[in-house]
């Protein structure tokens, strides 16, 4: 009961966490990832491109695309729809239509190590290999999240191949912004033209997302009070763990999850994984 009085004062003075006791209405759209997979970028392309009159910041970012889990459930409920919603829940039935961003969890694994360390959840001096085995146990302080592939499957077992899913690989979003932007446009049915597109484009770079943490890092509720020597915003490139990720926690990864990398089109490159697959092709078979 005390409990219950508890979350009622904080749900009247706007200091919960919406997360998943947010209430879901049929006209929402939600953006989800497993954390350090592209969330943010997405939300800025997202943003610029349903608002081409308002460039986006992180001074406007929670309006315009708020957090699901920084926002409190008296201010989402204040917000028109359609909203547009960033999250991390793993599978919620809930969620009418959603666009999922996967990455690589190799390198998910280097940018959720960096994380961690600006938050201060983790000291500098953890040794990156305990770090990545913890990852993959579900150790982890945001644990609530699950791990990569309890996350990312959740959501491709139920709804891939669904028409209100998208389904985005980062990775693709890195190579070639232009063919995954105007598929984001097409899945919200969105009129586009080539010049548009160019602008969400150029709004939405890491180099501008950079300069705009810079600025405004004091003035955003995920980089507030937090480290200003990490950058929040990363090189928005991939494959770095193919030369920083140590070679056994590559192992880690893959034989843990190697069939949800493979499926995902993601190259594994040790023994590990690839067996880790072919038993599952072989389970799977029976």
């Amino acid at each position: 009961m005390i409990y219950g009085i508890r979350q009622i004062l904080k749900y009247l003075a706007g200091t919960d966490i919406a997360g998943r006791n947010l209430a879901v209405r049929p006209d929402d759209t939600f953006i989800v990832s497993y954390p350090r997979s592209g969330n943010t970028w997405t939300r800025f392309l997202i943003a610029n491109l349903l608002h081409p009159d308002e460039p986006v910041t992180f001074a406007n970012i929670e309006r315009l695309i708020p957090d699901s889990e920084a926002q409190s459930s008296r201010n989402l409920k204040r917000i028109p729809g359609p909203r547009f919603i960033k999250s991390h829940e793993y599978f919620d039935h809930r969620y009418p239509r959603v666009i999922y961003v996967v990455r690589d969890p190799r390198d998910v694994a280097l940018s959720y190590y960096d994380f961690q360390r600006k938050y201060e959840q983790i000291e500098d001096r953890y040794p990156l290999e305990q770090y990545v085995r913890d990852l993959v146990n579900g150790r982890l302080s945001s644990a609530d999240w699950g791990t990569w592939a309890e996350n990312v499957g959740s959501w491709i077992a139920t709804r891939h191949n669904g028409k209100n899913f998208l389904l985005l690989r980062y990775e693709d979003m890195v190579s070639d912004t232009a063919s995954e932007l105007l598929r984001i446009a097409d899945f919200l049915e969105l009129k586009t033209s080539p010049r548009q597109l160019d602008q969400v484009i150029e709004r939405s770079s890491a180099d501008r997302m950079r300069e705009l943490e810079e600025q405004q890092s004091d003035q955003w509720v995920s980089t507030k009070n937090k480290r200003k020597d990490i950058p929040f915003v990363g090189t928005a490139s991939a494959g770095a763990w193919r030369t920083q990720l140590p070679a056994s926690s590559v192992v880690e990864i893959e034989a843990a999850w190697g069939p949800l990398m493979r499926f995902l089109h993601y190259e594994l490159v040790t023994n590990e994984g690839l067996r880790a697959t072919q038993e599952a092709r072989e389970l799977y078979a029976k």
